[in-house]
């Protein structure tokens, strides 16, 4: 009956469609974060940390190679942590704390193994279309550079000369131009792990 005939989709916008779902998919991965390991944890968080000094701004020890992006974490810890209520005190602080990283480049190597009937499938032959032994299809070895990043936070309770953790917060830079930007969502996801503990645990 013509009332229960399904009506097809249009191949133009089904294509559409899946060139969209493709996008937001490769936009999701794009999105580098941080992951969060916690270390060093020699004594508890036994009270809610008020103050806090940063030790390279004191003593002018750089925590990064690049002196700009250095500034730029500095400014960017010191913000965030006078942003969540802290008092930044050189002279008595309840916190030290001093940020540093690693920063390693390494490289990674992919193997695609490409499928030579790539127009019409693995089991029907048209010599007068697509002839495999035209060319070269053995694995395609593609080599890509990139950072291994490592965000630190070294915090320290001076009042008993005991680390309370060390945070590293570890990420991939995979252009120079994106690595500010990465460096300091990292360092955004380390502090805020501190500041949940600060927060929240008590002994």
């Amino acid at each position: 009956m013509a009332g229960n005939q399904k009506k097809s989709v249009p191949f133009p916008y089904m294509k559409t469609v899946s060139i969209y779902v493709f996008l937001l998919v490769a936009l999701l991965f794009s999105c580098n974060t941080a992951e969060i390991f916690v270390e060093n944890r020699e004594i508890p968080f036994q009270k809610t940390y008020g103050s806090f000094v940063l030790v390279n701004k004191e003593l002018g020890i750089p925590g990064f190679s690049d002196s700009k992006l250095d500034q730029q974490v500095q400014e960017a810890l010191e913000a965030q942590l006078l942003a969540a209520g802290l008092v930044y005190d050189a002279k008595k602080p309840d916190l030290v704390i001093r940020y540093h990283s690693n920063e390693d480049l390494r490289q990674r190597e992919r193997v695609n193994t490409m499928n030579p009937y790539p127009f019409w499938g693995m089991r029907m032959y048209d010599p007068w279309l697509f002839n495999p032994m035209m060319g070269n299809f053995g694995p395609q070895v593609t080599t890509t550079k990139y950072e291994l990043l490592q965000v630190i936070l070294d915090i320290i309770d001076p009042s008993q000369e005991k680390s309370l953790m060390t945070l590293t917060g570890v990420t991939e830079v995979s252009s120079p131009k994106s690595k500010a930007k990465i460096t300091l969502k990292a360092l955004e996801k380390t502090t805020n792990t501190f500041l949940e503990f600060n927060f929240t645990e008590k002994n």
